[in-house]
C-alpha cells in the first residue's frame, strides 16, 4: 500500500472518518412507475461481478500491519455495501440532507472492502438520490468522480444501471512498471532527477517567503472558529448554481472559472464568520487539491493530489478587490509550483499539509497556528448531458473530509448545466452550517452587482 494511500488509515479515528462521496440527483424517465427505483435495486446487486478495487479492505484492520497492504477479498457482500432507503415525509432535499449528514459521520467497517452506497428515494418532487462513500485511502477525489462519470451515458434510452463496482478496466498503461531492471533503473534514474531538481525549487521558494508576495504560505493563516479540535458528527448542504451566471462573472472579471468559485467561497465565508462576530483582521487562506494525476489514467485507485494555499482576501469588504487578491495569488501559486515533477510538487504539498497528522496529538491544534484556514477542493465535472438508466443527472454534490483544526470543507463540480457546492462541517463547531449555502448565494449576487450584470 502506498504511503499517500495508508496515510488517511493512519489518520482516521471516530472522530474523524476518512472518506469521501458524493450525492447525485437524478430525475426518472416520464415512463418509470412507482417500483422504478425499487427494480433499480435489485439489477445493481444483481451485477455481482466486483472490480478488484472495490475488494480491497487493510490487510489486518485491527493492527498497524492493516496500514502496510491490502488484502483482496474473493466474496462481496453486495446486499451490505449496496442499499435501498426512503426518506421521510415531506420529502424535501433537507430530509435528503439531513440523512447524508448522518451517513457520512459513520465509519466505514474496516473488515469489509471500504465502501458503502446508497440508493435513496421519498423526494416529495419525484427525483431519487444516490450517495457514495469510499475510503480516501481508496480513491481521492478526483478520481472517485471519474469512476462515477464512467456509470453515465450521453444517450437517455440506455436503461442499463452501469455500477462503478463493475466497469470495463483497461490494461495496464504502456510503460507501467513491471518489476523489470529496465524499470526500476528507469524510476532510479527519475527519482536522482527528481531530488537534483528540488534544490533551485527550494531556492525559489525560500526567496519568496522572505520577501513580497501574493501567493499564500503556511502559517500564514489567522486562527478562526474553524481552526479547532472537532467531534465526530458531520453536517451537510448543498446547492447548485447555473454554469451560464459562473461563466459571465469569469468573463467580465477576466479571470479563471475557479477564481470566481474561490471568491463565492470568500464573500460566504466572510459573511458567516461576520454573523458570529468572529472575521479576523488578517485574510483566510485555502488549502486548494490539485490533481496530479495523468490525463490518460483518471480512473486508478489510489491519491495523487497537490496543493496550493490561496490569500482569501476576506479583509477586503469590496467583492472585485476579493477576486484581484484570489487571482494574484493563484497565479503566483500555479507559477511557484509550474516547473516542478510531480514527485516535487507532492513532496512540497505534503510539507504543507504535513501539521494536519500531528491534529490528533492533544494540545496540538490549539496551541499551534494554523497552516491554513479551509479546504476549498473545485473538480471538474461532465461537459454535456449525462443519464443513468435513462435518468437525468441534475447534480452532483461532493462529500468531503474534515478533521481537527480543519472543521469546514467546500467542495465544487459541475454538470452540463450547473455548478454544485458541497459543504461539510463538523455538526458541534460550525453551527447552522446551513447559513453558508445562503452567504454562498448572497456572494455570487455581490459579485454580479460589482460587475453591473445583475
Amino acid at each position: 500500500m502506498p504511503v499517500t494511500d495508508s496515510i488517511f488509515l493512519f489518520a482516521e479515528s471516530r472522530e474523524h472518518p476518512m472518506h469521501v462521496g458524493s450525492v447525485q440527483l437524478y430525475t426518472p424517465p416520464e415512463d418509470a412507475g412507482p417500483d422504478y427505483v425499487a427494480d433499480l435495486y435489485a439489477r445493481m446487486v444483481a451485477s455481482t461481478d466486483v472490480d478488484p478495487l472495490f475488494r480491497r479492505r487493510p490487510g489486518d484492520p485491527v493492527a498497524s500491519l492493516g496500514h502496510v497492504w491490502w488484502t483482496v477479498d474473493r466474496d462481496i457482500d453486495l446486499d451490505y455495501h449496496v442499499r435501498h432507503s426512503a426518506l421521510p415525509a415531506p420529502g424535501r432535499l433537507r430530509e435528503l440532507f439531513a440523512l447524508v449528514s448522518r451517513l457520512h459521520s459513520t465509519l466505514l467497517d474496516r473488515h469489509r472492502p471500504l465502501w458503502e452506497m446508497y440508493l435513496i428515494e421519498g423526494l416529495a418532487d419525484g427525483r431519487f438520490a444516490w450517495y457514495s462513500k469510499v475510503h480516501h485511502s481508496l480513491l481521492d477525489g478526483v478520481s472517485a468522480l471519474q469512476l462515477l462519470q464512467r456509470t453515465l451515458t450521453a444517450d437517455p434510452e440506455d436503461d442499463e444501471p452501469h455500477v462503478p463496482w463493475h466497469l470495463s478496466r483497461r490494461g495496464a498503461p504502456a510503460g507501467s512498471g513491471n518489476g523489470s531492471s529496465g524499470s526500476l533503473l528507469g524510476s532510479a534514474w527519475s527519482l536522482t532527477g527528481d531530488l537534483v531538481g528540488a534544490v533551485p525549487a527550494a531556492m525559489r521558494i525560500g526567496r519568496l517567503a522572505v520577501g513580497p508576495h501574493e501567493v499564500a504560505l503556511p502559517y500564514e493563516a489567522p486562527r478562526t472558529m474553524f481552526n479547532v479540535p472537532i467531534g465526530g458528527a458531520r453536517r451537510f448542504a448543498a446547492q447548485s448554481w447555473s454554469r451560464e451566471r459562473i461563466e459571465r462573472v469569469r468573463r467580465a472579471a477576466d479571470v479563471t472559472g475557479n477564481d470566481v468559485v474561490l471568491a463565492m467561497c470568500a464573500g460566504a465565508l466572510r459573511a458567516y464568520l461576520s454573523e458570529h462576530d468572529a472575521l479576523p483582521d488578517e485574510p483566510l487562506i485555502a488549502m486548494v487539491p490539485v490533481s496530479l494525476r495523468p490525463k490518460d489514467r483518471p480512473g486508478d485507485g489510489g491519491n495523487s493530489v497537490g496543493v496550493t494555499l490561496c490569500n482569501l482576501g476576506t479583509d477586503h469588504a469590496d467583492p472585485l478587490d476579493r477576486v484581484a487578491v484570489i487571482a494574484a495569488s493563484m497565479e503566483q501559486g500555479k507559477a511557484l509550483f509550474g516547473d516542478m515533477t510531480v514527485l516535487q510538487s507532492l513532496a512540497w504539498s505534503g510539507l504543507t499539509i504535513s501539521p494536519l497528522g500531528l491534529a490528533s496529538v492533544p494540545g496540538f491544534v490549539r496551541l499551534t497556528p494554523p497552516p491554513f484556514n479551509i479546504i476549498v477542493s473545485n473538480v471538474p465535472g461532465p461537459r454535456k448531458p449525462l443519464y443513468w438508466s435513462g435518468s437525468r443527472l441534475d447534480g452532483i454534490y461532493p462529500t468531503s473530509v474534515v478533521m481537527d483544526g480543519q472543521a469546514l470543507n467546500i467542495t465544487v463540480t459541475n454538470t452540463a448545466t450547473t455548478v454544485d457546492f458541497g459543504v461539510v462541517g463538523c455538526r458541534r463547531t460550525v453551527p447552522s452550517l446551513q447559513r453558508i449555502v445562503l452567504h454562498l448565494h448572497d456572494s455570487l449576487l455581490e459579485l454580479e452587482a460589482a460587475l453591473q450584470l445583475s
